[in-house]
């Protein structure tokens, strides 16, 4: 079994993948995940998967799930490191990943979060 260790940094929730996900271990994230997101109140989690090398429609839609359960608790998901195989395996599947982000490494998608998170401070407080 592969947990995924979360780390919880200011504003941000990451979660490092470090092994293929089995659709049991991906289950239990998506679990994790939504249970840490709602103790927190993070508004951002970022999601490692450089190291996944394959990936099929169960994990595809599981992560468009987990990024829509984030959104409903009020955080932004941006999903780093996805290799080229598992964007060409997405597309070939045909599933869109509808309200997730992406960046090309860890440094990245914690950029891109914290200055979405910015911004939407800056909205509500105007």
């Amino acid at each position: 079994m592969a947990r995924v260790p979360i780390i919880h940094i200011g504003e941000i929730l990451v979660a490092t993948v470090q092994e293929d996900l089995r659709d049991r271990d991906a289950l239990d994230l998506q679990t994790d995940l939504s249970a840490a997101v709602e103790k927190t109140g993070v508004k951002g989690v970022m999601l490692d998967v450089s190291i996944v090398e394959t990936m099929d429609s169960f994990l595809g839609r599981l992560l468009n799930d987990i990024a829509f359960t984030t959104r409903l608790l009020g955080a932004q998901t941006v999903i780093v490191g996805m290799q080229p195989a598992i964007a060409i395996t997405l597309t070939e599947l045909g599933l869109q990943l509808q309200g997730i982000r992406t960046a090309l490494n860890v440094e990245k998608g914690l950029a891109l979060l914290q200055r979405s998170i910015a911004r939407e401070y800056e909205y509500r407080r105007h």
